[in-house]
């Protein structure tokens, strides 16, 4: 049995909402959990977490180290939380500047890094870009209780530039990944791909809902046998 350990955020954790109560919850029918049932030939450790930067996910990577000395394959997904802002001192203060979470630069050389760690403990990686995000259900939701208009003031009146700021570091993940050959799921195409990919998401407008994490599933299931091959991993396709 091959073992692969998966690094990432929210997503990653399969963190959804709860539309009843209104708040966040984890769901069964996760991305990672579709992967991993019904075969046996792969044993998926996730060590995601709900907020996680590229910071904190290296801190977890150490934390693991033995977990991670262990795995065949490591699968990273961050990047999402990294490009994301303090919303609330933007709603208070939109006159100053304000800096994503993650500097996009400090974002790529902390990837590097953590690549060309694993690389030299000779782990196989494999990267996961970034699902697109609602711009307008993601403002909706984060602005409650907050100034709404001084957040857009400082977006230059666009909820679209929340987007941008996304896609920039997205760029940089797929950036990443051709500069040092890493394997790359695109994910992101295959929500853009559908004619409403919203539907596919929370309503928050940046977690994949059921729907979106079954779509994410088939995408790497079907890409995962080719990825690993040299290892003699057979995934079957989820339904």
């Amino acid at each position: 049995m091959k073992k692969i350990c998966l690094f990432g955020d929210s997503i990653s954790k399969g963190v959804v909402i709860d539309t009843l109560h209104n708040r966040y919850t984890m769901t069964k029918k996760s991305f990672a959990n579709i992967i991993a049932s019904g075969q046996s030939a792969l044993s998926i450790s996730n060590y995601s977490m709900l907020g996680c930067t590229i910071d904190k996910g290296i801190s977890l990577i150490n934390r693991h180290m033995k977990d991670v000395e262990d795995c065949d394959v490591m699968v990273l997904e961050y990047g999402g939380n990294d490009s994301d802002h303090d919303w609330a001192a933007i709603a208070e203060h939109p006159e100053q500047e304000h800096l994503p979470k993650t500097p996009i630069d400090q974002f790529v050389k902390k990837y590097l890094n953590v690549i060309s760690e694993l690389r030299d403990m000779d782990k196989t990686v494999i990267m996961l870009n970034l699902p697109p995000i609602d711009p307008h259900k993601y403002f909706n939701w984060f602005s409650r209780g907050l100034n709404g208009e001084n957040i857009l003031r400082w977006l230059g009146g666009s909820e679209e530039h929340i987007y941008s700021f996304h896609e920039s570091y997205n760029a940089q993940v797929c950036n990443i990944a051709a500069e040092r050959d890493i394997r790359l799921i695109d994910i992101r195409s295959a929500f853009l791909a559908l004619k409403n990919y919203s539907e596919y998401l929370c309503d928050d407008g940046i977690h994949p809902n059921e729907r979106g994490h079954e779509l994410i599933a088939n995408v790497i299931a079907a890409k995962l046998p080719e990825l690993v091959s040299s290892m003699s991993i057979s995934v079957p396709a989820t339904a």
